[in-house]
């Protein structure tokens, strides 16, 4: 244990970092180890390999997941910046050469293959794409003149052009929801929100009219009809386990689940611990989200606002999303649960926005108090 009268960087950490944050996203990363030892097997065995192939990986994966996410909580909020900047740059780079030499996958070009490692540069997007418009939306406010705001459009409309041309609608509305809750964190005029929210369902029907699979997908989820093996077996998994489940091993529709380790973790969960640990799951992530919204509600500097408030969004945004396909509350889209189904680009891409937000809701006594006088100084009235 630290003492308080150290000063050196490893203690300040310990008293600075929010341990509650901490605990929460160590608790996810616990949780996606032991439910790949109960998800993983089935799927291995039926393609060829040994039985806890995929849940060492989620050990190996985790590792290097857990240091980056410490490491990036130790950074300074300009550092934060500048690592999001040089970010940003990479992955967008990495976003257009996917379009031409990325791994196909059903029809989409999402991967990039560097030394060896399979790389999904919209997921490492993400963050860094969070920060930079919380900076843009930040300087806009502190100087109108700065046309912050309408770079912040800009970035958008790239990032969104890119995710629509691999094609990934999924991450297009992760990316456009975030955005749109951190204008409205910026405060926004109506008649952008109007604009915005017309935006959006003009784009839905124009998925549905133009990608075959997203029409096929919201066919299939409105009419229940054709090929919907996947989440039926999901919704399946969930009704078997019942409020406590069948045991640890004891799932039985699990082994029929394509993706029961990645996408479908939530429903195995179900299966084997029951109810009880969904709803334990969830509390979890629902936690994370409002300690992260309370937090940014409270902060006085905006930059630090509007990245915490676009960081535990689109981490919220993509766990509903995943244990909706799984409730079959929506169409099947290929999200992850974040820190808990299998994946390496995924876990270390969220490692490094949940430690983006470590960092950021570090408490700094000193700079809070200062900050909080300045803003009683400029509200007193003048004498």
């Amino acid at each position: 244990m630290q003492s308080r009268l150290d000063k050196s960087p490893v203690a300040t950490w310990w008293w600075t970092i929010d341990r509650w944050f901490l605990a929460a996203f160590l608790s996810l990363m616990g949780l996606g180890i032991i439910l790949s030892f109960a998800a993983s097997p089935a799927v291995a065995e039926r393609i060829g390999l040994s039985s806890f192939h995929f849940a060492t990986r989620q050990i190996i994966f985790t590792i290097p997941a857990l240091i980056v996410m410490l490491a990036v909580s130790f950074l300074e909020a300009r550092q934060i910046r500048r690592m999001s900047l040089v970010m940003l740059c990479i992955m967008l780079v990495l976003m257009v050469v996917v379009l031409y030499v990325g791994v196909e996958v059903k029809g989409a070009r999402r991967w990039v293959s560097l030394a060896g490692l399979s790389i999904q540069p919209s997921e490492f997007l993400k963050p860094a794409f969070v920060i930079i418009c919380a900076w843009l939306f930040a300087e806009h406010k502190r100087q109108p003149d700065i046309p912050g705001n309408l770079f912040a459009m800009l970035l958008l409309a790239l990032v969104i052009s890119l995710l629509v041309a691999q094609p990934d609608l999924g991450q297009t509305m992760l990316v456009l929801g975030t955005w749109g809750v951190m204008f409205f964190m910026a405060g926004l005029p109506w008649f952008w929100i109007v604009a915005l929210g017309a935006a959006g369902i003009g784009g839905v029907f124009a998925a549905y009219t133009v990608f075959p699979h997203v029409a096929a997908r919201i066919d299939k989820f409105l009419t229940g009809e054709g090929d919907t093996f996947q989440v039926d077996m999901g919704r399946e998994a969930l009704i078997n386990g019942g409020w406590f489940g069948v045991g640890p091993g004891e799932g039985t529709v699990k082994r029929v689940i394509p993706d029961s380790h990645a996408d479908f973790v939530f429903s195995v969960a179900g299966e084997e611990f029951g109810l009880i640990m969904c709803f334990f799951i969830m509390s979890i992530f629902a936690f994370i989200v409002l300690r992260g919204l309370s937090i940014a509600l409270k902060e006085h500097d905006d930059f630090t606002r509007y990245s915490v408030g676009g960081l535990v969004t689109i981490f919220g945004l993509q766990s509903a999303i995943n244990m909706c396909v799984n409730l079959q509350l929506m169409p099947a889209k290929g999200m992850t649960l974040p820190f808990i189904s299998y994946g390496g680009s995924s876990q270390i891409a969220i490692a490094i926005s949940m430690g983006m937000m470590l960092a950021l809701t570090r408490r700094h006594p000193e700079k809070r108090k200062q900050i909080g006088y300045a803003f009683s100084q400029r509200t007193l009235p003048a004498e």
